[in-house]
């Protein structure tokens, strides 16, 4: 039976987590303000659903094609999970700004460059979705379209909230980095239960 539960939490851990898209997103908000860096969101939401959609395409035919590499690719997703947790954890507390890029052209083109949102579909799929809507076209555009979503709804936090996570990473980051990078490995063991 498809676990919302698991599912969501993977989701809503993995988009939370710093990334290019929120790092770069709340740089801009935090230099230009949201209204003017809406645009690059916007980018990044489009380019999401995009990447999204061909890596679930991608994904569902080489699941069907090769059943055996689902295992594998849990595998692969965990220990980037665990790589990401690492670096989250040993993150320094001071981000570094760069919004030379806030198009929403430059939100767009980063996400075909962006690794975290490839594993984030792949994993998404393979341990979650796949198992039960394989070959389902509907209910995976609609996973696909959801994950782009939850992507672009904390791309828009952090971007709100911009100078209020910089100022949080900054005087709490030890604490912070701790928790984004326990529920990372939470995330990462919970892909084989």
């Amino acid at each position: 039976m498809f676990s919302w539960f698991h599912f969501l939490s993977y989701a809503v851990v993995t988009a939370v987590t710093p990334g290019p898209n929120n790092i770069m997103s709340m740089s801009n908000a935090g230099s230009m303000g949201f209204r003017k860096s809406f645009p690059f969101n916007l980018g990044i939401w489009a380019g999401f659903s995009i990447v999204m959609l061909l890596c679930t395409f991608f994904i569902n035919t080489l699941a069907a094609i090769i059943p055996s590499i689902k295992t594998p690719m849990l595998i692969i997703g965990a220990l980037y999970m665990l790589y990401l947790a690492y670096s989250t954890y040993r993150s320094p507390s001071i981000i570094e700004e760069n919004h030379t890029h806030s198009s929403f052209f430059s939100g767009l083109v980063l996400q075909f460059i962006n690794p975290k949102i490839y594993i984030y579909c792949i994993v998404s799929m393979e341990a979650y979705i796949l198992p039960y809507y394989q070959g389902n076209w509907g209910a995976l555009i609609f996973f696909a379209l959801l994950l782009a979503f939850i992507g672009f709804v904390f791309t828009l936090a952090w971007s709100l909230f911009g100078s209020v996570f910089k100022l949080l990473f900054s005087k709490y980051a030890k604490t912070t980095n701790t928790i984004m990078a326990l529920l990372l490995v939470y995330c990462a063991v919970s892909l084989f239960l």
